[in-house]
Formats: C-alpha cells, structure tokens, sequence
C-alpha cells in the first residue's frame, strides 16, 4: 500500500462521500467480459479482439468500447454487436463474477461508519440493478451513474452529477478505482482518487493521474479512511 497526502488542506481529508467503480474494482468480471465480447464478436463474423485489448476497455461506454475494439465499425454492427454482447454476458455465458476478497464487508463497515457510498460505471443502468440485486449490495448505495445516462468516462460528468445530487464537495468525495479512465475522470472533476493495483490497468499507468492512495487489497481502504479522521480529530 502507497499513500500520497494530498496537497489540499487537513479539513478536506475529511472525506464523507466514497465512489466506486464496479467492474475490476468491486467484482470481479473481467474473464466474463472478456469472453462474452470474444463470442458476442465471432457470432457476427466481426474481427475477435484479443483478452488484452478487451480487459483495457473495461469501463467505458459498450459503444465507445466497441468502437476502440474494432476500428472503423459501422454503427449497424456496432449495435449489434452491443446486442449480442449483452446476451452473452446474461444468458449464455456462466463465467463466475465473484466480488473481491474483503468488498462485501468492507462497504458495510463504511456504510456503517456513516460513509455516503455511490457507483460510477460502464455497465447501463439495467447492469447496475442486475449486479445490486445478485450482490445485494444496492441498498448500501445512495446513487448510481451507468454510462447509458451521462457521458462516458474519463468524461467527469457522472463525477460531478453524483456530487450535485448528494450536495457534497468533489474534495470530500473520493473515486476508488482501477483504470485510468476512473482517475483521469477524477483527475478532470477536481477529486482525490484511490487506485487499486489488482484490476485491469498496471499501477504504472494509473500514478500518470497522482491517485493520493494505492492499494493492493479493497480491505485496505477502509484503515488508510480511519487514520484521516484521526488526524481530523488531533
């Protein structure tokens, strides 16, 4: 675990609101995405993309995704493609989604402790119910963005819309996640972010966007957030 104190005032340590992406950070997905894309592709006689090319897309839009996978897709193909892709992903392939090792608890102690917990994701809004609902993780909750209502990331709208609707600061809040689209879009809303080292993208790539905490484990989140109220308390 690596911490980078931010530069910002000892007051704003004081963070109230925690945001984290889904895929790669809470769950995870990545050989079921994979694979779903892989199949969802060679059903329309469409170029494969490789398990790399596919895990670096994980958290965008499904339609930007798919336009990065396959340079110069047509927007026909490029729906069906999003088509088939949700179809496999929810019916057809049984691909385990298990959360991490230490989520599960982990949000509850936060939500118990008086932490406003959200979610900004690629999934579309029928995902996020679909993975609340198989988790029951949603009522912890207070809001969710998909990429199907916002602009995707590293755009920082869903940051910002997330904030306004909880009436919290971006310097009180905080984005928890393992791409560089997750900090970058952090980056772009004036917002700490915590990178997590065990996702999609390597450690390397995610510090271009100085996150002010590194973790190895999700479970090391929460001990890092009890010393900053500590040091609040000094």
């Amino acid at each position: 675990m690596q911490i980078h104190q931010p530069k910002n005032s000892r007051d704003s340590q004081l963070f109230k609101l925690l945001i984290f992406d889904w895929d790669g950070t809470l769950m995870d997905s990545s050989a079921r995405i994979v694979s779903s894309m892989q199949s969802a592709a060679s059903s329309l006689s469409l170029s494969i993309p490789t398990s790399e090319a596919v895990r670096n897309i994980i958290g965008l839009s499904l339609e930007q995704a798919n336009k990065l996978l396959i340079p110069g897709i047509s927007d026909n193909d490029n729906q069906q493609l999003c088509a088939a892709y949700s179809e496999h992903y929810r019916y057809r392939d049984q691909t385990p989604t298990p959360l991490y090792p230490g989520v599960q608890s982990t949000l509850l102690s936060l939500h118990d402790k008086g932490y406003l917990l959200a979610v900004a994701t690629g999934k579309g809004r029928g995902g996020i119910e679909r993975v609340f609902a198989e988790t029951g993780l949603g009522p912890l909750f207070v809001t969710s963005r998909g990429a199907d209502e916002t602009k995707s990331k590293p755009d920082p709208l869903m940051l910002r819309q997330i904030l306004q609707q909880t009436d919290i600061a971006a310097q009180q809040a905080i984005m928890i996640g393992d791409t560089s689209y997750d900090l970058e879009m952090a980056q772009r809303a004036n917002m700490p972010s915590v990178a997590v080292s065990y996702g999609m993208h390597s450690l390397e790539t995610l510090r271009r966007y100085k996150p002010i905490l590194e973790v190895d484990k999700f479970q090391q989140i929460e001990p890092w957030l009890d010393r900053q109220m500590e040091m609040k308390c000094e």
